[in-house]
């Protein structure tokens, strides 16, 4: 994949990534989810362009997709001598790691709902 193939963000794509933002979703990580929603594979270089991220921001996005177990990373061997190049693509469709964000989200809103709870009870007893 060369430069020439990534594509840039879209009004639609900073349209989705404000909307995983305002789930509660790290904007680099939003960002990154989208691109690679919209591209099968990309290098990090390649994400940096597409996503307007810096290369730390990048990083940190990675290593928390990774965790999730959302990508796969392979290695290419560059043309000239160094090290070899990463490339990423997302490791499930979009609509699983949808259904798994929709989980986690629905876990934290049950536990505030129930902390809530507790806290009635606390004042009810006073």
């Amino acid at each position: 994949m060369g430069p020439e193939t990534t594509k840039s963000f879209t009004p639609r794509d900073e349209e989705v990534a404000e909307l995983l933002m305002d789930i509660g979703i790290k904007r680099n990580v939003a960002r990154v989810l989208v691109f690679l929603t919209n591209n099968a594979e990309a290098t990090s270089r390649e994400i940096e362009r597409g996503t307007d991220l810096r290369q730390p921001e990048v990083s940190i996005a990675m290593r928390y997709l990774k965790e999730c177990d959302w990508i796969d990373v392979r290695e290419s061997r560059s043309e000239s001598k160094g090290r070899p190049v990463k490339i990423y693509n997302l490791s499930r469709p979009i609509s699983e790691i949808m259904d798994k964000i929709e989980y986690e989200k629905k876990k934290e809103a049950r536990h505030q709902l129930d902390l809530i709870q507790k806290m009635r009870e606390c004042i009810s007893t006073q």
